[in-house]
C-alpha cells in the first residue's frame, strides 16, 4: 500500500496571529514550541521544513545545524539580530522577515510623539492625575505653519511626511538617496542636513542604523539647529547623541525631544530621563496589534509561497538587486521554464550558463531572472529542493560559470530572455522565450538558433533529425498509437533537406521507451524530453 505523500512541516515557535496560522493549516503541518526554550527548541527542528519566530528565538549556526530539512526561517517582524543570515544562506535557507508590516504603526507614533512634545501631553496628564491643575504651566506650541524637517525619506520618512502635511506645515527632507523629483511627487524640498535643521521647528528621524548615520545627530549639528527646535526620534537609537541632546535640552537650545529608541535597550537609565519637555516611550512603534497582524500574515504568506517553490519578495538572502519591478515579475516563471528547457536539451549539466535579457525590462533590475533560470535549470538535477537561496550554491558546488547579460534591443520581440551555455564537450545550447498578448502568454522562441512559435507549457517533445516527407506524420502516429495527444507542433529548418527540429507538445508525459521508439523510427540524431509544468 502507497505511503502518503509527507506535507511540510512549519515550526511555530512564537505566538501568531489566528489569520498567519490559516493560511498555513489547509497545506502544511503546523506544529508548536516555545522558541525561547533551547532544550525544547533544538530537537524539535530536526524534521521542519520552515520555522516562524519573532524576538525571542535565535536561529544560529547550532540551531540551523539541527534543522537538517529547513528551507526558510521567516522572521515576523522586521529586524534579524537573532537571525545567523549568513550561516542560512550558506545551507540554502532562505531567511524572510516583514518589512513594511509595521510601516503605519511607526509612522503614527512619530507623529503621536511630536503632536505630545508640542503640547506637553504626558507631563500634562501626569500633574492632572496627582491633583493639580497648572494650565499655564503647560502651554504649547502649534504645529500649523511650522517648518517639520524629515531625516530620511524612505517608506516611513514618506508616511510621516503625507501625515504631517494635513496639518499645515512646510516640508523640507534630507536624504542623500531620493531624486528631486521624486520629492516632488511627495510635496517636500530637498535640502541638505545643515540647512534642514537651521530651518526646521521640528526635526523627525527616519534612517536606518549604519556607521554613516550613527551619531548623525551630535553636538555640532544640534548647535547649528534652529534655537527652540523639538527632535523626534522614532528611528533607531543612536542616531542621536543623547548626551548632546540632553545637553542643548537643558541649555534651553533644544525645546524638547520625543524619543522612542535608545541606543541600549531596555533602557531604564538615559540622560533624557526626567528632562522638561522631553516624551519617552518603551520602542513602541511597532506595538500595534495591526502591525503584529501585518507582521504575521506577511510572513506566513512568504512561508507559503517559499515551500511551494515560488519567488518570496520579502527573502532577505536572495542574490537579487531589491524588491523585483512589477515589469519584471511576470518574467519569473518564463525564466524557470526556459531553464528547465535548457537542461532538458542539455541532457545534464553545462559548463557555463548566461541569461540574457532583452527588450523593455532591460532597463530594470533583471537580476532575479537569472536566479529564476537556475533554479529551473537545476530543478530536474538534484534530489534537493531548488530554491532561489540555494540555486546560486548548486551552480558554484558544481563548477558552472554564471553570467547575466542585458541588452536594449530585442528586435522582433518586446522583450526576451535567452538561456544560454555551454556543455563539456564545447556544443552550445539555447533557448528562448517570451511573454505575449494581455494574457501574458508564455512562448518558446528560439531553441539552438531555430525559430520556433509555441506555447511554453505542459509536456515537450524535441526531435533532430534529416528533412525529407513523412516524418510529421510518423511522429503523430507514433504518439497516437501511445494514447498521447498532441497539442501543437512545429517544424523549423535551416535549409530544405538540412536538418531539421521538430517540437512537440502533448497533454501527458511521454515514456522514455515510446520517445526513443520515435526518435529510432524517423532516424533522429537527437531526441529530448522535458516536463515544464512548474505546479
Amino acid at each position: 500500500m502507497a505511503q502518503p505523500e509527507r506535507r511540510p512541516v512549519v515550526l511555530v515557535a512564537e505566538e501568531l496571529a489566528p489569520s498567519a496560522l490559516e493560511v498555513l493549516s489547509a497545506d502544511f503541518d503546523l506544529r508548536h514550541v516555545d522558541g525561547a526554550d533551547r532544550a525544547a527548541l533544538l530537537p524539535a527542528l530536526a524534521d521542519v521544513d520552515a520555522v516562524l519566530i519573532r524576538s525571542a528565538t535565535r536561529m544560529d549556526a547550532e540551531a540551523l545545524a539541527a534543522a537538517a530539512r529547513l528551507s526558510v526561517v521567516a522572521r515576523a517582524g522586521i529586524g534579524l539580530d537573532n537571525v545567523d543570515v549568513p550561516a542560512a544562506t550558506a545551507r540554502g535557507v532562505m531567511v524572510v522577515n516583514a518589512p513594511t508590516s509595521n510601516i503605519v504603526s511607526a509612522a503614527e507614533h512619530a507623529v503621536a510623539l511630536l503632536l505630545a512634545v508640542a503640547r506637553n501631553v504626558p507631563a500634562a496628564d501626569a500633574s492632572l492625575q496627582a491633583g493639580q491643575w497648572k494650565r499655564s504651566k503647560f502651554t504649547g506650541v502649534e504645529v500649523a505653519d511650522k517648518t517639520v524637517g524629515v531625516v530620511g525619506l524612505g517608506k516611513i520618512g514618506v508616511l510621516v511626511a503625507q501625515r504631517l502635511a494635513a496639518f499645515g506645515v512646510r516640508l523640507l527632507a534630507y536624504d542623500p538617496y531620493i531624486q528631486p523629483a521624486r520629492a516632488d511627487q511627495i510635496g517636500v524640498r530637498l535640502v541638505g542636513l545643515e540647512e534642514l535643521l537651521a530651518e526646521s521647528d521640528f526635526v523627525t528621524i527616519h534612517l536606518p542604523k549604519t556607521p554613516e548615520t550613527l551619531g548623525l545627530i551630535g553636538a555640532r549639528e544640534l548647535a547649528l539647529a534652529k534655537p527652540g527646535v523639538r527632535i523626534i526620534n522614532a528611528a533607531r537609537g543612536g542616531l542621536v547623541d543623547e548626551a548632546a541632546l540632553a545637553d542643548a535640552i537643558r541649555s534651553g537650545h533644544v525645546a524638547g525631544a520625543g524619543i522612542d529608541v535608545f541606543p541600549k535597550e531596555p533602557a531604564t537609565e538615559s540622560p533624557l530621563f526626567g528632562l522638561p519637555g522631553v516624551v519617552v516611550t518603551p520602542h513602541l512603534g511597532a506595538s500595534t496589534v495591526e502591525a503584529q497582524d501585518k507582521a504575521g500574515l506577511a510572513v506566513a504568506r512568504s512561508v507559503r509561497l517559499a515551500l511551494m517553490g515560488e519567488f518570496v519578495p520579502d527573502a532577505v538572502n536572495v542574490q537579487a538587486g531589491g524588491p523585483v519591478a512589477e515589469e519584471v515579475r511576470p518574467g519569473l516563471p518564463l525564466a524557470e521554464k526556459l531553464g528547465r528547457v535548457f537542461t532538458a536539451l542539455a541532457a545534464g549539466v553545462a559548463q557555463s550558463i548566461t541569461v540574457e535579457v532583452r527588450g523593455e525590462i532591460s532597463a530594470y533590475d533583471v537580476s532575479v531572472l537569472q536566479l529564476a533560470a537556475l533554479k529551473g535549470v537545476f530543478s530536474d538535477v538534484v534530489s534537493e529542493q531548488v530554491t532561489f537561496v540555494n540555486a546560486p550554491l548548486l551552480a558554484k558546488d558544481r563548477g558552472v560559470d554564471v553570467g547575466l547579460a542585458t541588452y536594449a534591443d530585442a528586435e522582433d520581440y518586446r522583450n526576451l530572455v535567452t538561456v544560454r551555455g555551454v556543455l563539456a564537450t564545447g556544443e552550445p545550447v539555447s533557448v528562448s522565450g517570451t511573454l505575449t498578448g494581455p494574457t501574458q502568454q508564455e512562448k518558446l522562441t528560439e531553441v539552438d538558433g531555430y525559430d520556433v512559435d509555441l506555447r511554453l507549457e505542459g509536456h515537450l517533445l524535441f526531435f533532430r533529425y534529416t528533412d525529407r516527407p513523412g516524418v510529421v506524420g510518423a511522429v503523430g502516429a507514433r504518439l497516437g498509437d501511445a494514447g498521447v495527444n498532441i497539442a501543437g507542433a512545429q517544424v523549423s529548418r535551416t535549409r530544405r533537406g538540412g536538418e531539421a527540429l521538430m517540437v512537440v507538445t502533448v497533454d501527458s508525459n511521454v515514456p522514455a521507451d515510446v520517445l526513443q521508439g520515435i526518435g529510432t523510427a524517423i532516424g533522429a540524431t537527437a531526441v529530448r524530453g522535458a516536463d515544464i509544468d512548474t505546479e
